[in-house]
């Protein structure tokens, strides 16, 4: 989006330098990417920027009304609800599709939300990784609110490990070396010292939970959860320990926080950079222009069930409509040239909520496709997993 930056980046590329650069994200940790690293970080004009941040502050504000706390109470399927919720989620993500209004201004438009972790460790190591093999101007940053390397860190530590041994803090996920964000589960562990911990290897005693190594069995204080449940519902994995447990311990990232910060949100917010939502419930006549609409299950993760081409047919065919949303598309600007055409970008943005939730890091997808998914950029370049830097403001 800034055009002078953007040409010399492009004048600078070569092949090489974009696999030497994978190279050492693929080497330096136990695991590799297993997602696709764009060829290229996008940079974003102060006026985007500004946008992008004043539809932050929209939505938060918003979910931190009394109103949305009666909204999100029937966020929660019956039966998943976990004990000891949490005033509000420790992690938020709010991801954006760079678009352009009717008079061909860039703008933000909201596609979803989640009260969940993001790639917290990775990122701050593809920034790092990205200013060694791309010329990066050294005014541009990829962090808010002034975080740098160390400072960011210590947030970290603070939220996740706060004052606890971090042997007693696991990083827990469903067969996490199987994962596509494992490099991330490899970031924590070295940055805090925590263990990554697959789910069916916690052990239960009456409220308190451990974890077995070289012999002994180590309690568990503090869990960064990873597990997401519509993955532990589809797989039907069988654990000691199951989620609903009463058990002594303290959640970074409360799972009903999956629920109640999700889709399910969507319908509730009101902002010139939200598009149009409904729950399929709610929708008494469809509009005349339902190729302009998506239909979005509630509880899905990175895009399954997705449907960008809906019919009346295809609502008509749906018996519990409460379960689903009917979105207004959003068009995404064709933004970046690359040597094979334009790549559109999605942007989000990452949260720490302490006493209040405060913006750290972002991350951007790159695509060519109908839709950000990997499904639809098979054998493209210049799409994947990059950063967005930026002035201050």
């Amino acid at each position: 989006m800034i055009p002078e930056i953007r040409k010399h980046l492009n004048a600078e590329y070569t092949d090489a330098k974009y696999q030497s650069f994978v190279h050492e994200l693929n080497s330096t940790y136990q695991y590799p990417t297993d997602f696709r690293p764009a060829e290229t970080p996008i940079f974003l004009t102060r006026d985007v920027k500004r946008q992008l941040v004043e539809a932050c502050g929209e939505i938060v504000a918003q979910l931190q009304t009394a109103e949305f706390t009666r909204h999100s109470t029937t966020a929660i399927p019956n039966g998943l609800s976990v004990p000891n919720e949490t005033p509000h989620p420790t992690f938020l993500q709010i991801d954006f599709g760079i678009c352009k209004d009717v008079h061909g201004n860039f703008i933000p438009q909201l596609i979803e939300l989640q009260g969940f972790p993001s790639l917290y460790g990775y990122q701050a190591f593809l920034n790092d990784t990205i200013r060694k093999h791309f010329a990066i101007p050294p005014a541009y940053g990829a962090s808010f609110n002034g975080f740098v390397r160390q400072t960011y860190e210590h947030l970290l530590r603070d939220v996740i490990v706060a004052d606890a041994d971090p042997k007693l803090v696991v990083l827990l996920e469903i067969e996490p070396e199987q994962q596509k964000t494992r490099i991330d589960f490899a970031v924590m562990e070295r940055m805090l010292g925590i263990k990554i911990l697959c789910l069916t290897k916690v052990k239960k005693r009456g409220t308190k939970l451990f974890y077995s190594e070289n012999g002994l069995d180590i309690p568990i204080e503090r869990i960064y959860n990873r597990v997401i449940f519509d993955e532990l519902e589809r797989k039907q994995v069988q654990s000691e320990f199951k989620f609903t447990d009463e058990v002594d311990v303290r959640w970074v990232g409360h799972p009903n926080w999956y629920f109640r910060i999700s889709k399910h949100t969507l319908p509730f917010l009101k902002s010139r950079y939200v598009p149009e939502c409904r729950f399929l419930s709610d929708v008494k006549e469809y509009p005349a222009d339902l190729q302009n609409y998506v239909l979005k299950p509630l509880y899905s993760f990175a895009g399954l069930g997705v449907d960008i081409d809906v019919t009346k047919e295809k609502l008509d065919a749906i018996s519990d409509r409460s379960q689903y949303l009917l979105q207004r598309k959003v068009e995404y600007a064709e933004l970046i040239q690359t040597p094979d055409g334009f790549s559109k970008a999605e942007v989000r943005m990452m949260f720490v909520w302490q006493e209040k939730p405060i913006l750290v890091k972002n991350l951007v997808r790159l695509s060519k496709g109908r839709m950000m998914g990997v499904d639809f950029n098979k054998n493209k370049t210049w799409v994947g997993s990059t950063i967005a830097y930026h002035e201050p403001i």
